[in-house]
């Protein structure tokens, strides 16, 4: 088994960036979703209502990020170290997480409603879901894990029950996942869940299987939105309440650790 793809999401919700390689860190891959889009009351701002997402690209620089959008000038701003600090809230979770006001004109004028875009200057203020995760688990603005892993024979098999129900294929995109792992056996991350598993010369644990939402049936290029994954997913992968497609997994390293991972790396099922 072997590393395929490595992504990540620089702003909540925005377009994916590709990498050959990426540094890991307690949080998550380095400048992983550590900004977010919010409304007024400081509630993020995500694909699940807003697709138009899609079209913003984000690039991170040292000490900054650089954006882009169609029928935009492009903007670069610095992180906000003096910026405002206001009190934010990822999705459901209903503890608010502490983070710098960036800016508010050039992505209000993008989304077409009033928002502001907050970084996280902090990552090591945010925990994991102890229900998963252990006490000192710490997650930047993503949902709820610092990694997402994606096994594309799994996508393959998916895509082979679209075809049969006459529906086109769907890419891994997506999903969304920061790691496409190839070489395994279509659904080999279902048996992995509770164990440790390495890549390269990191560690992670696999904390549990991600429950998809109607981000899945969104056109990670156009910003289009259809009907599928979500049908099949619900015919063939449903658990519990959950539809769920690639795993949750969390780094094993201590605070301030930072290791590599690489295209190419092989991954190993530890225990």
């Amino acid at each position: 088994m072997r590393i395929t793809a490595l992504h990540t999401y620089p702003v909540k919700g925005c377009h994916r960036l590709d990498h050959d390689e990426a540094r890991v860190e307690p949080h998550g891959l380095a400048g992983d979703r550590r900004w977010m889009v919010v409304d007024a009351d400081g509630v993020g701002i995500t694909q699940r209502d807003t697709a138009r997402l899609t079209q913003l690209t984000a690039r991170p620089r040292p000490g900054g990020l650089q954006l882009s959008a169609p029928g935009l000038p492009g903007l670069d701003l610095d992180e906000p170290a003096d910026g405002l600090k206001i009190a934010v809230r990822v999705f459901k979770s209903k503890t608010p997480v502490p983070a710098r006001v960036a800016e508010s004109e050039w992505i209000s004028d993008f989304l077409g409603r009033d928002a502001r875009l907050v970084w996280q200057s902090d990552p090591t203020t945010r925990a994991v879901d102890t229900d998963f995760g252990e006490p000192g688990d710490r997650v930047s603005l993503a949902d709820g894990y610092p990694v997402l892993l994606g096994n594309t024979a799994s996508l393959d098999a998916l895509n082979g029950w679209l075809a049969e129900a006459g529906d086109a294929p769907v890419p891994m995109h997506r999903f969304r996942p920061n790691i496409e792992v190839s070489d395994a056996p279509a659904w080999a991350e279902d048996a992995w869940l509770g164990s440790r598993i390495r890549i390269g010369d990191v560690t992670f644990r696999v904390a549990k299987p991600c429950d998809r939402c109607r981000v899945t049936t969104i056109d990670q290029e156009t910003g289009e939105t259809g009907r599928q994954p979500l049908k099949i997913l619900g015919k063939h992968r449903r658990s519990g309440n959950g539809l769920m497609f690639a795993v949750n997994i969390i780094p094993d390293l201590a605070a301030g650790e930072i290791a590599l991972v690489r295209v190419g790396d092989s991954l190993t099922v530890l225990d």
